[in-house]
């Protein structure tokens, strides 16, 4: 039985790691939004090596539902306190464990 742990230490282990400014890490969690979280480059490799590693179908997931991810820009926070909209759904780790349970992608 696959564990949201065992999912999650993949994610870690597979992205870049991320952190501050002063040089602090910052873990990924299972709730955290991947898109926000690394490149979309680096998340597809990543995906496509989940998909593998877990026998599960690639083409179950519409790529087009989760991409482009709008990042907001770096100094949009002084300009306006307006949240940026999202029109494509977050992925997050947690997805990825349960579909991994199931056998198939559950978010389609």
């Amino acid at each position: 039985m696959v564990t949201d742990d065992e999912i999650l230490s993949f994610f870690r282990k597979a992205l870049p790691e991320q952190a501050t400014l002063t040089f602090k890490r910052i873990p990924l969690q299972a709730d955290d939004v991947l898109q926000d979280y690394c490149d979309s480059e680096d998340l597809i490799y990543v995906i496509n090596e989940f998909f593998a590693l877990y026998c599960l179908n690639p083409a179950d997931m519409h790529l087009d539902n989760y991409f482009p991810w709008k990042t907001a820009w770096f100094f949009r926070k002084w300009f306006t306190k307006k949240p940026l909209m999202q029109t494509r759904r977050p992925l997050t780790v947690r997805m990825f464990a349960e579909s991994a349970r199931a056998g198939r992608w559950l978010y389609s």
